[in-house]
């Protein structure tokens, strides 16, 4: 049932399109332009049916720039590109703030045909200018840094970093510069800084579209002043009775720490340790230097206290060579040792031998005294016996030794 309605509308349509005006061949086109400050500006303008015309560019001002490809204005900064029967194309180098505006592409036919083309000039922003870096922050302070750029148009913005991070919290303001063009804008950050951002780079980026996806930046670095840290490192770290240690404090802090001061708690310092600088030197290590030392390490801003528990291990045991070289007195003992073992031995089988023969002699003495009792009819006769044969008996000899 909706066919007839749409029907209607197609016809409609195709009513409107018939009553359009034929496309004008002999009208000039052109295209708006934007250039920066200090760049070159192209103006084309085109035509299909020029109609034994020439084509002419005028200024803001019409003043004629080229008729054709004849200069009508004494400017170096314009040069012709191309001219034909169908284009008049020229250029405009170094650019400045006074070309923007609308220029004129003409056309002498029957009627005159015109077209507009418009030039926006970009101002550039200068480099950025930082203040605030004037002196050194304490730890805790707060930075407070301001940045300026002028000459951008339109206005340009200002980012803060801190090495690569963004700073947020900035307060930006714009101000119109006196040629009525430009602008200067001015950013303030304040932020609280620590000992960690001392040397911290900090960057004041200026974004335009006339810089094409790049940045002008100023950077400076900043200067924080901090109390010292320091730890002592032993060298060597497992120092033993005899070696010679040095304990050695590492103290950090801005300004440097210039100033060092060693203590033995609950003890003076040992006579043989010398204070070298950061250092504490013990030449020739001992049991008795066990302890806890202290480095207070000092600049103008504060002084810090670390301590180190110094224990003295036992001396290394010293191990003799397997196979030392014997010296000319060990052979000499050596010598004397077994000619004396020798004649101990000898001593020893002598006393043997002449204890066998004591023995042997004994009984035989003891044998021949009892002789002459073995007859004997009883006890008297048998003493008598023996007495007598005792007596008689001119070839029994004793022998003592």
């Amino acid at each position: 049932m909706h066919h007839p309605v749409i029907l209607l509308l197609c016809l409609s349509s195709l009513a409107g399109a018939a009553n359009l005006p034929p496309e004008d061949l002999s009208q000039p086109v052109t295209a708006d332009v934007i250039v920066s400050t200090g760049g070159t500006a192209i103006l084309k303008c085109t035509v299909q049916e020029h109609q034994e015309s020439s084509l002419q560019w005028s200024n803001t001002a019409q003043q004629t720039l080229y008729f054709g490809e004849k200069r009508a204005l004494r400017d170096n900064r314009i040069q012709l590109v191309h001219s034909s029967p169908n284009e008049l194309t020229i250029s405009i180098s170094n650019v400045v703030l006074s070309d923007e505006g609308e220029y004129t592409c003409s056309i002498f036919t029957m009627p005159v045909r015109t077209a507009k083309a418009v030039v926006t000039v970009l101002g550039v922003p200068q480099k950025p200018q930082v203040f605030g870096f004037e002196s050194p922050l304490k730890e805790n302070d707060k930075a407070k840094l301001r940045c300026t750029t002028s000459g951008s148009k339109p206005a340009a913005n200002i980012k803060w970093y801190k090495g690569p991070e963004e700073l947020d919290g900035a307060q930006t303001s714009v101000v119109e510069d006196g040629n009525g063009k430009t602008f200067t804008v001015v950013s303030f950050i304040e932020f609280d800084v620590t000992k960690e951002d001392d040397e911290a780079e900090i960057t004041c980026a200026v974004g335009h579209e006339s810089l094409h996806d790049s940045a002008k930046s100023s950077s400076h670095k900043i200067q924080v002043l901090y109390k010292p840290t320091a730890k002592i490192e032993s060298r060597p770290n497992m120092p033993r009775e005899g070696d010679k240690l040095r304990l050695q404090c590492d103290a950090y802090g801005n300004p440097v720490p210039d100033n060092y001061v060693w203590e033995r708690e609950n003890s003076e310092l040992p006579l043989l340790a010398n204070i070298e600088g950061n250092s504490l030197v013990f030449l020739n290590l001992n049991k008795s230097d066990s302890g806890t030392y202290t480095c207070k390490a000092s600049n103008t801003l504060g002084t810090f206290i670390t301590h180190y528990k110094l224990d003295v291990n036992d001396a290394p045991v010293s191990h003799t060579d397997p196979s030392p070289i014997p010296s000319t007195s060990s052979i000499d003992h050596a010598v004397i040792g077994g000619v004396v073992a020798v004649i101990a031995f000898l001593l020893f089988c002598l006393l043997i031998v002449l204890g066998r023969y004591l023995i042997r002699h004994k009984g035989t003495y003891l044998t021949h005294e009892a002789k002459g009792s073995d007859d004997a009819p009883d006890a008297d006769t048998a003493i008598i016996n023996a007495e007598g044969g005792q007596g008689g008996s001119d070839d029994k000899k004793e022998y003592f030794i």
